[in-house]
């Protein structure tokens, strides 16, 4: 026989017509996926062209977009094809934001090539740069550059002399405790650790570096107590929060997003609030619909009832309820103010009457949310053996 030819034994069994039917469907849902992900680039290409000056704006055409299976570049620009490609690992396993990241990075390099004409300058030159700084794009998003979303899991490694810093990042849990004085106790010692540490770095002017991130996913709608949730993140874990217009991926259409910005730690902080508080939100309403045939209007009562319990915790933790507080007042980070001016251009502000509510619901949610506390733990390596605490998941 020749090589590579097997000869079919009566004991084999045929493949399964089923099989051959599963991979045809899995096959037409990832192409199906792949349309949608193609339409939703030239979405934000066209979304970001506004980005840029009247007259270059004018000398720039739409590129190619197409999805490749190399895993060694997130992105590329080819200039004979007029093409950008992405990644297919990237937009099969990465989040949103991280798409539009590398789209941005891989649209400077035509704006550099097209627009400004750098056609003999490196890949990466000052054209180049000066397309990043205009269309708001990360200059290293490409190649083997890791998303923001892993760089931020990831973390940094930190000076083991800062030791507020390695305080706040070891542990930060929010849950119900079993002891809600020592709870409050705990979520206080936090909010004076961030609240000082972050002080300290605008008081001094230390030069960070800021990062914007995407909260969930983008949609056409978003219910009251996404709203709600971004004023009590903004309030008190120093970041700034903005609605930003994002390509609704299941929609096939542009929808709107929460997108915070701050410094990388932060935005960290921040990001786990935001899980934490939706997740317990979730598991809360489940346990006070069951059996009561209440809707989804109805669990937004309940959820915006949540926040803002917790948010009266969280004052009250931060010393904003007291006529006299041992934390320094809360000031505002010139640095990110400039950041935040050159992220967002153009942007407007609106208000929506929610529909009616229901006060009982609300009042339920209130105080469900007045036993959500965030903790910070302390390890023995802090020197503060006696003030361990252990929560509840």
């Amino acid at each position: 026989m020749g090589a590579g030819y097997r000869q079919q034994s009566l004991w084999d069994e045929p493949p399964a017509e089923d099989d051959f039917m599963v991979k045809e469907d899995v096959a037409n849902l990832q192409a199906a996926f792949e349309r949608r992900v193609l339409q939703g680039l030239a979405a934000e290409w066209e979304n970001a062209l506004w980005l840029l000056p009247d007259p270059l704006r004018r000398c720039l055409r739409k590129p190619l977009f197409s999805i490749n299976g190399t895993a060694r570049r997130l992105g590329s620009w080819t200039p004979y094809k007029r093409e950008i490609a992405l990644s297919r690992d990237l937009v099969n396993n990465g989040r949103w934001d991280d798409v539009r990241e590398v789209l941005l990075h891989e649209m400077a390099h035509q704006v550099a090539h097209e627009g400004l004409k750098a056609k003999k300058e490196p890949d990466h030159g000052p054209s180049f740069k000066k397309a990043c700084q205009l269309l708001r794009a990360d200059p290293a998003a490409s190649g083997t550059h890791r998303p923001l979303h892993e760089r931020l899991r990831r973390g940094e490694k930190l000076d083991a002399k800062d030791r507020i810093v390695a305080r706040i990042q070891k542990l930060m849990a929010l849950a119900e405790s079993a002891n809600p004085n020592e709870a409050h106790a705990a979520m206080s010692k936090a909010h004076e650790l961030i609240s000082r540490h972050n002080v300290d770095l605008i008081d001094r002017g230390v030069k960070q570096h800021y990062v914007s991130i995407f909260l969930g996913t983008p949609r056409l709608r978003h219910f009251r107590e996404g709203y709600h949730l971004a004023h009590l993140l903004q309030d008190f874990y120093f970041v700034q929060c903005m609605w930003v217009e994002a390509w609704a991926l299941e929609k096939g259409r542009m929808g709107r997003v929460l997108e915070i910005s701050g410094s990388d730690k932060n935005v960290r902080i921040a990001e786990y609030v935001h899980t934490a508080v939706r997740r317990y939100i979730d598991t809360a309403w489940a346990d006070y619909r069951r059996g009561k045939g209440l809707n989804r209007y109805r669990k937004t009562d309940f959820a915006v009832g949540v926040i803002e319990g917790f948010r009266s915790t969280l004052k009250k933790a931060s010393g904003f309820d007291a006529e006299s507080s041992l934390l320094p007042a809360r000031l505002e980070d010139p640095a990110l103010q400039r950041y935040i001016a050159h992220r967002y251009p153009h942007v407007r502000t609106f208000s929506r009457q929610g529909p009616g509510h229901d006060a009982r619901i609300l009042a339920d949610g209130n105080e469900k949310g007045r036993k959500l506390v965030i903790a910070k733990g302390i390890s023995h390596e802090d020197g503060f053996r006696e003030k361990v605490l252990e929560y509840k998941q």
